[in-house]
């Protein structure tokens, strides 16, 4: 298996991978993406050179955005929100390669990411329904900060996250 950030040339594959990960998603009843999030972003993301992913034998396995900002950081009580944190977005695992240990490796390459960035915390937000990616964080040294995250998308759909972060030593 292979860690690399991502380029143009990965788009169209990523695209898919990521819209495999929606179906599934939706049809384990975790209906919080769709076909706007996050394919819409990936470009931006492969363009300002902060989305990474996992392949093997040229298959994209997993992938992830970090960003030096989010919308909801100031909206949760974190351990100290005056350090240098990294946020972790768009995580995603292709379908069929659970139980892998590759949600694993992929918190494992993002905290080093951050560690390199010279970051005190690596910090993310997931909806309070997606119980897998709840426990996958959690297994992997993630605290949960104080307080809810009211992400509105639109008139009918507010997201509830929690606020997740992991020190790094």
């Amino acid at each position: 298996m292979g860690f690399r950030i991502a380029d143009t040339e990965d788009l169209p594959r990523l695209k898919e991978v990521y819209r495999d990960i929606v179906k599934d998603m939706d049809s384990r009843g975790i209906c919080i993406w769709d076909e706007i999030y996050p394919c819409e972003f990936l470009q931006e993301d492969i363009l300002k050179g902060r989305l990474y992913l996992l392949e093997e034998n040229g298959v994209i396995l997993s992938a992830f955005a970090l960003c030096g900002e989010h919308d909801g950081e100031t909206k949760v009580g974190w351990k100290d929100s005056s350090a240098k944190a990294i946020y972790l977005d768009r995580l995603g695992v292709r379908p069929g390669c659970g139980r892998r240990g590759i949600g694993s490796r992929m918190l494992k390459e993002a905290k080093d990411l951050t560690k390199q960035a010279g970051a005190r915390y690596l910090r993310l937000f997931v909806v309070d329904s997606n119980e897998p990616a709840i426990s996958l964080y959690q297994k992997n040294g993630f605290e949960t900060a104080d307080g809810i995250y009211e992400e509105v998308i639109d008139d009918d759909l507010v997201l509830r996250e929690y606020g997740m972060e992991a020190e790094i030593v």
